[in-house]
């Protein structure tokens, strides 16, 4: 009988249905593991397991191979407590998604995969190391559910490289790894002086671990550290010694990790992720997800949390006629130039080109302004190209010192199209009219104040549990403080240019930081110069880093 005829009839055996009945008891799962079960189960109409690494904590390690398993899941089972959000955005729409502490996480992905479903089983780390592979991976075996291995990045390794500690150098080869959630180490094994140790699951009983390996005869000036919530913008590591590490640890959040050995010597010189500009900031961002895109990408690579909290909602006009009939004359040619001063505003004018069934060819022949630099990129993502935009100041005002006058010779059609919001200022039209240019300005969408957002944000804001709120406008001032209230006073402050730094003193708020030019990557830049200088200040002072959310009364504060 061949090798798929046995695996047929086997699994018609009493001793087979009792085994999937029982799938899940990991805890029995045998210590050398069975081969993954073959072709047979999957001819029977089976799904598979993928069993996934994520990472220690930063989405943006999650591999692309464990990116692609996610959005081919139909079935993703994780620990919701210790998933970030980024990964499961990976996911399509409609997966379904269990959290690991509703059932035995074996027993919820055989049942899905005996349904016919591709289950992706994510483990934070690497499945292999410091996990659960052994004994999941076993139980699946077992019971004949086929299954693959998408390794991840381990803590082991990953965090370790966040904290600027390599694991070896020329002096020091041999790296030793120790799972000590269990505690019972036996210390003598791991007393070799040159040897790095890598330490799990120890956050609880520091001292103990301490104490074992000094008693193993390891010198109690050995250099030591801990890292804990390794990866993620709370990441905090202490550096000591195995005499000193216990206490200087009080306190310490786990998930943590230690590291016994020379090579924490290295940390002064290759620490990179704590000390960022802005590492840890949470900086509240008043615009929608799509506005705040690259200013919060910005933000991130300071190593800042941005907190995107919309201050305007953006309807259409009450009279869509007149946006229709300003589309029907860009199509025959009635203007010579089209200015954008907004995201919303190419937003509005695309959404209408696919009403009428147009698209970036329909403005053949036009001349294309914008102001701005993300207005600029959205027209570029339509497939215009600008004609103009400001080398200075990216305003209305700074694009009207740039527009060339009217020159009737040369310009056979002197109507310009402004499709903006209701409350778009006339500075713009005044500046084109005096240079000869007939304006005809078009509401393509209104702007109303946002609704509140949550509670902890609101609490948040006032109570000074941000570190830093960027204002990109005068109405974002407004509309904020009007929904949520005025910042607390240890926030920093941070504005796009004059006109919003105005309008915020005018709110009693006091201004910190202001762009060198009223773009949102320089805004972004400003406020991770000032965190550079703030941190420097208290370096040089000999003072605790601490953030500025941590200056107000009770707040925890960083050793």
């Amino acid at each position: 009988m061949s090798p798929a005829a046995k695996s047929t009839a086997a699994k018609s055996t009493a001793a087979e249905t009792t085994a999937a009945e029982n799938i899940g008891s990991t805890k029995n799962a045998p210590a050398r593991p069975p081969a993954p079960a073959g072709t047979a189960e999957a001819a029977a109409g089976l799904g598979t397991v993928s069993i996934v690494g994520m990472g220690p904590g930063d989405p943006s390690l999650l591999t692309l191979r464990a990116a692609a398993e996610l959005e081919r899941a139909d079935t993703v089972i994780v620990s919701r407590a210790g998933c970030p959000a980024e990964i499961l955005a990976h996911c399509r729409p409609d997966v379904e998604i269990i959290d690991s502490a509703e059932g035995d996480p074996v027993r919820l992905a055989a049942r899905a995969a005996r349904e016919g479903r591709r289950v992706v089983r994510l483990m934070r780390g690497d499945p292999g190391l410091a996990c659960g592979l052994a004994a999941e991976g076993g139980a699946l075996a077992e019971a004949g559910v086929p299954f693959e291995v998408v390794p991840g990045v381990s803590a082991v390794t990953g965090v370790p490289g966040y904290a600027g500690i390599p694991l070896t150098d020329a002096g020091h080869r041999e790296v030793r790894i120790v799972d000590a959630s269990e505690g019972g180490v036996d210390w003598e094994r791991f007393a070799a002086p040159d040897a790095t140790l890598v330490i799990t699951g120890a956050e609880g009983a520091v001292a103990e671990v301490c104490k074992g390996l000094v008693a193993a005869g390891r010198p109690d000036s050995t250099p030591a550290a801990i890292t804990g919530l390794g990866t993620t913008t709370e990441q905090e590591t202490v550096v000591s010694t195995l005499q000193k590490l216990a206490s200087a640890a009080k306190g310490m959040e786990a998930p943590a990790l230690i590291i016994v050995g020379d090579v924490v010597g290295w940390r002064d010189r290759l620490s990179w992720f704590e000390t960022k500009a802005l590492f840890g900031w949470r900086v509240l961002v008043p615009r929608t997800k799509e506005q705040a895109a690259s200013l919060s990408e910005r933000l991130r690579e300071h190593g800042a949390v941005p907190d995107e909290v919309p201050t305007i909602s953006v309807e259409p006009p009450r009279t869509p006629q007149q946006m229709e009939r300003a589309v029907k004359g860009l199509v025959t040619g009635r203007f010579a130039w089209v200015v954008f001063t907004s995201t919303n505003a190419v937003k509005a004018v695309r959404e209408k080109f696919v009403d009428y069934g147009l698209d970036a060819r329909a403005f053949a022949g036009l001349k294309v302004a914008a102001v701005g630099e993300q207005t600029a990129a959205a027209l570029v993502e339509f497939g215009v190209q600008p004609d103009l935009t400001p080398s200075g100041e990216h305003s209305g005002e700074g694009l009207a010192r740039e527009w060339p006058p009217y020159d009737e010779d040369l310009d056979p059609i002197n109507r310009v199209l402004l499709p903006r919001a209701d409350i778009a200022t006339d500075v713009l039209i005044a500046g084109l009219t005096d240079l000869g240019w007939e304006c005809e300005d078009v509401t393509a969408y209104r702007t109303v104040r946002a609704a509140p957002p949550p509670a902890p944000i609101r609490e948040a804001i006032k109570g000074g549990g941000f570190d830093a709120v960027l204002f990109t406008s005068s109405s974002t001032v407004k509309n904020l403080i009007g929904i949520a209230g005025k910042p607390h006073n240890v926030t920093v402050i941070a504005v796009i240019g004059p006109q919003t730094a105005k309008t915020a003193q005018e709110y009693g708020l006091r201004v910190d930081v202001m762009a060198e030019k009223p773009s949102v990557s320089a805004l972004a830049e400003a406020l991770a110069e000032y965190g550079a200088k703030r941190r420097a200040a208290q370096i040089e002072a000999g003072d605790p880093l601490r953030k500025p959310s941590q200056m107000r009364r009770g707040a925890r504060r960083r050793r």
